[in-house]
C-alpha cells in the first residue's frame, strides 16, 4: 500500500475538506418545499423522457432529493422537511403517472395508483428526511446545551 508523505493530509481529510467546500444553502420551509417540488417535477419529466416513465427510477431519484432537502433546510424550519418531501413526491408524479384514457380522471387515477404502488420509495425518502432532521436537531440541542454550560454565571 502507498502511504502518504509525512505531513500530507490523509484521504479522509481531503474528502472532508472537499465536502466542506460544497455549497451549503439554507432554505426556508417554503423554499425547501419549492426546491423539492421543482426538482421532483424536473426529474419526473426527465424520467419520462429518458426511461419512458419508470416509477422505479423516479423513486430512486426521490431518496437523494429528500436527503438534500433535509440537509439544506435552515435550523428554524427543520420540521418542515419530512412534511414537504411526500408532497413533492406526489407533485413530481404528474408527468410520470400513466394517464389511462388521457383525461383528467385518468391522470388522477394514474397518480393515485403510482402513490399506492411506489409507497416504499415514498416512505423511504420520508424516512431519510425525517432521520436527517432528527440527527440535525439532536446536534443543535447538544450544541446549545454545551454553550449554556460554558457560559459564565451572571
Amino acid at each position: 500500500p502507498v502511504r502518504p508523505a509525512p505531513g500530507a493530509p490523509s484521504p479522509v481529510a481531503r474528502v472532508v475538506r472537499a465536502l466542506r467546500g460544497m455549497p451549503n444553502p439554507r432554505l426556508t420551509g417554503l423554499g425547501s418545499g419549492l426546491f423539492c417540488a421543482a426538482v421532483m417535477t424536473l426529474l419526473g419529466f426527465l424520467d419520462e423522457l429518458l426511461f419512458g416513465a419508470s416509477l422505479t427510477a423516479y423513486g430512486v431519484l426521490f431518496v437523494p432529493v429528500s436527503l438534500l432537502t433535509a440537509l439544506w433546510v435552515r435550523r428554524g424550519d427543520l420540521l418542515t422537511a419530512p412534511v414537504v418531501v411526500p408532497i413533492a413526491f406526489a407533485v413530481g408524479l404528474v408527468p410520470v403517472a400513466e394517464s389511462g384514457d388521457g383525461g383528467l380522471g385518468g391522470r388522477l387515477m394514474g397518480i393515485v395508483t403510482a402513490l399506492a404502488t411506489e409507497a416504499g420509495w415514498l416512505y423511504g425518502g420520508t424516512l431519510v428526511a425525517g432521520s436527517t432532521v432528527i440527527v440535525r436537531r439532536i446536534r443543535l440541542m447538544r450544541r446549545r446545551a454545551a454553550a449554556a454550560r460554558n457560559r459564565p454565571p451572571a
